[in-house]
């Protein structure tokens, strides 16, 4: 075999973006998947079990890119998906025109994949604004969950 038969795509450890939980294990506060979106959960109510012996789990959650309330209904002893949920600070180096983001962590790596957030409505101008132009240094929580990423809180650094 030559070298250039060989290649490998990417380099990541091969972990999924979602776990199995039971579903009776999930507690408030924490995340589920609901109709295939990352949500937290906002409360939980359980039914007793009925006649076929199943108690049943009432999930109301909100997708925590868009806001948006979901519900689900799930058997508390049935198995479901728990998205895994990972949030990190950048500082913004640049603001583009189509609203994407230079970002930089603390060990000098850059990120240009991520824009400025949709969600909620006035988040991405508040931000452009704490920025201004580059006068002020603003510091992003980004969170990722399942191939997505998205600025959820922002804070000006203090010099």
């Amino acid at each position: 075999m030559s070298d250039n038969e060989y290649n490998i795509e990417s380099a990541d450890a091969g972990a999924s973006a979602t776990i199995p939980m039971e579903a009776g294990q999930i507690k408030k506060g924490g995340y589920i998947m609901i109709k295939g979106k990352p949500c937290k959960v906002l409360s939980i109510s359980v039914s007793k079990t009925g006649k076929h012996g199943h108690a049943k789990c009432n999930f109301l959650a909100v997708d925590i890119f868009t806001g948006k309330k979901l519900e689900d209904m799930v058997p508390s002893s049935h198995g479901t998906t728990v998205p895994v949920v990972v949030r990190s600070e950048w500082e913004i180096i640049d603001i583009g025109e189509d609203d994407e983001l230079t970002l930089m962590d603390e060990g000098g790596d850059q990120k240009t994949d991520v824009n400025l957030p949709g969600y909620p409505d006035t988040m991405a101008q508040e931000i452009r604004d704490a920025w201004n132009e580059g006068e002020n240094q603003v510091s992003v929580t980004v969170q990722a969950a399942v191939g997505i990423e998205q600025v959820i809180a922002f804070k000006k650094v203090a010099e």
